[in-house]
């Protein structure tokens, strides 16, 4: 099939490398100039494992190509993803900007039939409103060409995306159409071979279960942690009470670790999406809210332990904490709403100096903070190491935030 991808990022070039990978010949667009030439180069903007080789080996078979020009990538393409940003708004809610925008593109471009696939994270109801950015520039050119809108979540878990996408637990598609379902099974197929994988629904439905799997996910990691700040006033062992709940096939064990609290690009600002979707509708969701300002609280555990453990914040000042890890989580350099920002905020508030280590999102993480703090403030009282035990030579305290192996 020929299959165009709009957007770059995370989500966009897995699933187009991915999708290539197994036949497809795949055009992955983005505005973004400098990232397509990047990606023309073969340097991958992102870490994840795996990911570097499949899109060269790809690139060079000829399936995977990269362009900044829409025209490119609405003519090329049979089936068109939209897989591009959905940052929150200032009220929570998701900023469709970007997704509408991209769908006027491809109705001011479209000449044939095509199905229009919303891969980003949106909320109920943007396929309707894709649908009508998309008709609305057909009008306005006077052209009668058919396509359908369908909803085709994404469930992958940073630092392990391709196994995800190569072996998916479960392909929700949610659309409108038959032909646009039957399209899209014979898209997934060769990644449903094992046993059926292919979830239909309606497309609200479709565009909710995202919202609600990483929702559910959120409120087991806050759970826990709420259960950990118990454990360590009761003087019980958080590890042991994660695996004698674990072993139930009720709850499972997986997203039962305790830490600092979530962060990365999908969980705080789906479940703030969420949240907002609700109280539109005048429904309060008290569960997922007391989720969230669990999680809040939960980012400034490790500062409040530093504080008690020196005695007060003031005689913080001037200390050298060293922090392993700087990522949201590990496998990836992403440093969206990661808890450490949190903690060297704090930190550099009371008057610290930090030196700190990860494997890999060392660049990232020096483009995050001198863009918070400023270059003078980072320069004076941050350093990032290249060891793990450079770190700690002549630090006063040593601080685990990032959980990597």
């Amino acid at each position: 099939m020929k299959i165009s991808v709009i957007g770059t990022g995370y989500v966009g070039l897995v699933s187009g490398a991915c999708f290539a990978d197994v036949g497809n010949t795949v055009l992955c667009l983005d505005v973004d100039t400098r990232k397509i030439t990047m990606l023309k180069d073969g340097i991958i903007p992102i870490h994840e494992p795996g990911l570097d080789s499949l899109v060269q080996r790809n690139a060079a078979a000829g399936r995977l190509l990269f362009s900044s020009n829409y025209d490119d990538a609405v003519n090329h393409a049979d089936i068109i993803f939209l897989a591009v940003g959905t940052p929150p708004d200032e009220d929570g809610s998701a900023d469709l900007t970007h997704i509408l925008s991209a769908a006027r593109s491809i109705g001011e471009r479209l000449t044939k039939p095509a199905v229009i696939v919303d891969k980003s994270t949106v909320p109920v109801g943007t396929a309707e409103k894709v649908k009508r950015a998309i008709a609305g520039e057909l009008e306005k050119r006077g052209v009668n060409v058919a396509f359908h809108v369908v909803s085709n979540p994404e469930f992958l878990k940073e630092g392990a995306a391709v196994e995800d996408f190569m072996k998916p637990d479960r392909i929700v598609v949610g659309f409108d159409d038959a032909e646009a379902g039957k399209l899209m099974r014979q898209l997934y197929a060769p990644f449903s071979r094992n046993h059926e994988k292919f979830v239909e629904m309606d497309i609200r439905s479709a565009e909710l279960t995202k919202y609600a799997a990483n929702a559910m996910l959120a409120t087991r990691i806050s759970f826990m942690n709420e259960l950990a700040n118990l454990s360590e006033l009761l003087g019980a062992d958080i590890e042991a009470v994660r695996l004698g709940i674990g072993m139930d096939p009720r709850i499972g064990p997986d997203f039962l670790y305790a830490g600092m609290g979530y962060g990365g690009s999908c969980f705080p600002k789906d479940v703030k999406a969420l949240i907002k979707t609700a109280s539109d509708h005048e429904q309060q969701l008290h569960l997922l809210t007391a989720t969230e300002k669990v999680n809040e609280e939960q980012k400034n555990v490790l500062f409040n332990k530093l504080v008690r453990f020196f005695g007060g914040a003031q005689n913080l000042n001037g200390k050298t904490i060293a922090l392993w890890g700087l990522s949201f989580k590990p496998n990836t350099d992403d440093m969206r709403e990661a808890p450490s920002r949190i903690l060297i905020k704090s930190l550099f508030d009371a008057g610290a100096n930090v030196v700190a280590y990860d494997p890999v999102a060392s660049a990232e993480a020096q483009r995050v903070l001198v863009a918070e703090h400023g270059a003078d403030l980072c320069n004076a009282r941050l350093r990032i190491v290249d060891l793990a035990r450079q770190a700690v030579e002549g630090a006063d305290v040593l601080v685990l935030v990032t959980e990597w192996k």
